[in-house]
């Protein structure tokens, strides 16, 4: 068996991904594949959470997440790709820990609240309401000892923590408590400047955008509401503009003298777009002619998917077997 520490982290699959998941997450997770044993979730049980009116998307979105992970480096040879709906295990042990996990835990989570109160009251389901719970399963179910995260899911990271704790002062030894790693970038802005980076809201960059997509997306980006001319100093601060050139540069003398002449009023957002346009399309080019190769090639992303879920079968039964034990519901024919 690998002895290799375990990470788990995933993504729910409500399209394809972008920017924000690469600089949050994905480039972590290519570096950390070398170092741990990884298994990279597609979580589509939980896009039912607040999908569960467009399971056409759901079923596009796993293969183009799948489609995405590739393209970027993800490697199947050294990780696990797992859809968590093959592995009814998931769904199993989340139903075992609703019944220890308390109700104002899920009340007070602040990433649960805010993202009820952005629903419509027709989507807020009691599967919305319990899918941190789900979350905690998925880290959980493979004895997860890291969990790679952006930075608003931290909450969801402490509460996995108390519950194995509360789990195994009640039955027994099973779980670790997952430690959190932050990407270098916790949270990138949308292209409107309107938070983070979200497809529902439009502001986004994905990262299978075509060359003239991320040109036409990247004119127009918000910047300094205030600076109407080339002549005006401008704010680099919350500037969604200079903060996708810190993201994808690095220690770059041209974005330094950017920042010196925008602060001073001597340089216009043309120049300084057309540099990041350059910047974004340089970083993608590689990644959009791997993802056209597996489009080409789909039974290799089918493969790669197949590999993932058998291994995660394996470390799925094995745990529960453990959580069956622990909580006495694995022996009952022994009582008569």
């Amino acid at each position: 068996m690998d002895k290799k520490k375990r990470i788990l982290t995933g993504i729910r699959p409500t399209g394809s991904l972008h920017l924000g998941h690469y600089v949050g997450a994905l480039h972590n997770w290519i570096a950390l594949q070398e170092e741990y044993q990884c298994n990279f979730l597609i979580a589509d049980y939980q896009a039912l959470s607040d999908h569960f009116q467009d399971t056409e998307l759901i079923k596009k979105s796993v293969i183009d997440v799948t489609l995405d992970w590739l393209s970027v480096g993800l490697d199947p040879n050294k990780s696990n790709f797992v859809i968590q709906s093959y592995v009814p295990e998931h769904a199993e042990l989340s139903m075992l820990l609703s019944f220890v996990t308390p109700l104002g835990m899920l009340e007070r989570n602040p990433t649960l609240k805010g993202e009820l109160d952005s629903l419509p009251i027709e989507r807020r389901s009691a599967g919305f309401f319990s899918y941190p719970i789900s979350q905690v399963a998925d880290i959980l179910l493979p004895r997860a000892h890291l969990v790679p995260v952006g930075e608003d899911q931290a909450p969801h990271l402490e509460m996995s923590r108390e519950i194995a704790r509360k789990f195994n002062r009640m039955y027994g030894e099973i779980f670790p408590e997952p430690e959190t790693l932050i990407g270098k970038v916790g949270r990138l802005s949308g292209t409107d400047g309107k938070g983070k980076m979200s497809k529902s809201q439009g502001n986004v960059i994905l990262l299978s955008d075509s060359e003239k997509t991320v040109e036409k997306k990247v004119r127009s980006m918000y910047t300094d509401p205030n600076r109407i001319r080339a002549d005006i100093p401008g704010k680099i601060e919350g500037n969604p503009v200079f903060q996708y050139l810190d993201a994808f540069t690095n220690n770059d003398s041209n974005v330094k003298d950017f920042k010196e002449r925008y602060t001073t009023g001597n340089i216009g957002d043309v120049e300084i777009k057309n540099y990041l346009s350059k910047t974004l399309n340089d970083f993608l080019e590689p990644i959009r002619e791997k993802r056209a190769y597996y489009e080409q090639n789909i039974p290799i992303v089918e493969e790669a998917l197949d590999k993932g879920i058998n291994n995660a079968r394996i470390m799925a039964n094995e745990t529960m077997g453990l959580v069956r034990d622990k909580m006495k519901i694995s022996s009952y024919k022994k009582v008569w």
